[in-house]
């Protein structure tokens, strides 16, 4: 529902946007905490649900989660600020789980249901009937009629119903999600599976009733920045149009250090060491050594391949990230310094949480996130002055951001440093299409090939953190990439900097 501004939306900007202000504030007292439920929801009558109690109890449990605190026990008497003393130090990380469901903002919604809608016309044909394999469909009073204790959900009836009368309705965090990591509880309410989850936060965009929501870091981020550390953020590439048109590229350095920034860098930097790295790794290990390779960029995909397809382990490329290579470059010159990166993605926050991570990268926060921040500091982007522009990522750097743009960056590299070098390539987004495709790796259909995965429909632009529809996001970074003064990955001033990309590999051996 990006690039749709729904009730959901609001609910979540304007958490954001009160616990930036909470955390910019020089009282940090607890009790304020408590009254902002009852700030942001006025009044008796409720706007959203049935109950004005039900729906500022829902924001207190998003409060806590964006404030980095677990929801708390529905049996339990617990003040909303309960272990708030434990978030205020800037070290602190995510603790699992990353992405929670509040059970009493859970609509229950029935899943995997085959079901005859008011629109069937109980035509003479009924072709839905003379399909069911089980002979769970009858006549009655004119209208098809389906068993559910013999409905299998093949779905046969709703293919051949000439009025698409029969449907199958799915629980939509549940269809969205490309793990079947959504499960139900003993009350018919959304479980997560975290043994299957990879924190892609598909399942907390798409639940119609915002009861999915995830942790974050706003809090501990700006209380850093009060306590005077020097924090420089990183943005991914997919920034493009995500604070509206009013922030250009041209405006991001002035906006983020009116936020508090010492400065900004773009990923695109790391992305092209990352590029460079992988064509190495492809032209070296396929198909010599193995049969196949997989992109690393994308933490979803490569948890993902990781769980299902543990024997393809080491088919990944063993670069790091974009977001690990720009934040430890970063980290060179500035070694005191604390790193942001600002992207569309909640995996990001899983990846950033690991061991071997978590020296580079101390803070990540969404685009949707750091917008709360933007009007908690009522910055007007209109009056923001232009500052020093992006010029050091390639324009092969920027593509990341958009499905195929991985691929075509590594393969432009390979061309380079193997000119005579054939790559094959196949590439898939969303966690099914990517599962898909791995399957079909394992039936050797692949050999030879890269493989680039997305965990999102549509590229990084359609992460759980973006704001903006994904059509318009992907032609405003086609646009933005064109606009680079360096084309390739093989053309970066970095790439040569073989300290950094040995070191990298090193530690995610």
């Amino acid at each position: 529902m990006r690039g749709i501004y729904t009730a959901i939306n609001d609910i979540r900007r304007r958490v954001f946007t009160e616990v930036a202000r909470f955390a910019y504030s020089d009282d940090h007292d607890y009790k304020k905490l408590e009254q902002l439920p009852y700030q942001m929801l006025p009044g008796e009558e409720a706007s959203y649900r049935e109950s004005i109690f039900l729906e500022r109890a829902i924001i207190g449990e998003r409060l806590r989660l964006t404030m980095g605190l677990p929801l708390r026990s529905m049996d339990q008497h617990a003040p909303l600020s309960e272990g708030l003393e434990n978030c205020e130090i800037t070290e602190k990380y995510y603790e699992p789980p990353l992405v929670n469901v509040i059970k009493f903002a859970c609509n229950a919604c029935p899943d995997n249901q085959i079901l005859v809608t008011e629109v069937c016309q109980g035509c003479l044909a009924h072709p839905c009937q003379e399909v069911c394999p089980k002979k769970a469909i009858t006549i009655r009073h004119g209208k098809s009629v389906i068993n559910p204790d013999l409905c299998i959900q093949c779905g046969r009836c709703t293919t051949v119903c000439p009025y698409g009368a029969i449907v199958r309705q799915e629980r939509p965090c549940s269809k969205a999600c490309g793990m079947d990591a959504i499960e139900s509880d003993e009350q018919g309410r959304a479980k997560i599976n975290y043994d299957k989850c990879v924190s892609c936060g598909m399942c907390l965009v798409n639940c119609p009733f915002g009861a999915i929501a995830d942790k974050s870091q706003i809090f501990q981020l700006i209380n850093a920045m009060q306590k005077g550390e020097e924090v420089i953020a990183i943005i991914a590439p997919a920034f493009v149009g995500q604070f509206g048109p009013k922030l250009t590229p041209d405006k991001i350095r002035p906006a983020f250090q009116a936020l508090g920034f010492a400065d900004v860098e773009e990923v695109a930097i790391g992305a092209d060491l990352c590029t460079v790295e992988e064509a190495k790794d492809f032209l070296r290990e396929v198909p010599e050594k193995q049969p196949f390779m997989a992109t690393s960029c994308c933490p979803s995909w490569s948890v993902m391949a990781k769980k299902l397809f543990p024997e393809f382990s080491d088919y990944i490329s063993m670069a790091m990230t974009p977001m690990v290579l720009t934040a430890r470059m970063i980290k060179q010159n500035h070694p005191n310094a604390k790193i942001c990166f600002i992207g569309p993605c909640a995996a990001k926050k899983l990846e950033a949480s690991r061991h071997s991570v978590r020296s580079n990268v101390d803070f990540v926060l969404t685009f949707e996130e750091t917008m709360g921040m933007f009007e908690a500091k009522k910055v007007d982007f209109a009056a923001l002055p232009k500052g020093e522009p992006f010029t050091k990522g390639s324009s092969a750097g920027r593509a990341f951001a958009v499905s195929g743009g991985v691929a075509d960056a590594v393969v432009e590299a390979a061309k380079v440093l193997a000119p005579d070098r054939e790559i094959k390539v196949a590439s898939a987004q969303g966690l099914k299409e990517c599962r898909k495709m791995l399957q079909l790796a394992k039936a050797g259909k692949y050999d030879g090939y890269l493989l680039e995965g997305m965990g999102c429909p549509g590229g990084c632009v359609a992460g759980a953190g973006t704001i903006q529809a994904v059509s318009k996001s992907t032609t405003q970074v086609n646009l933005y990439k064109k606009q680079a003064p360096v084309k390739g990955a093989m053309d970066s001033e970095f790439h040569i900097n073989l300290g950094i990309m040995d070191a990298a590999q090193e530690e995610n051996q």
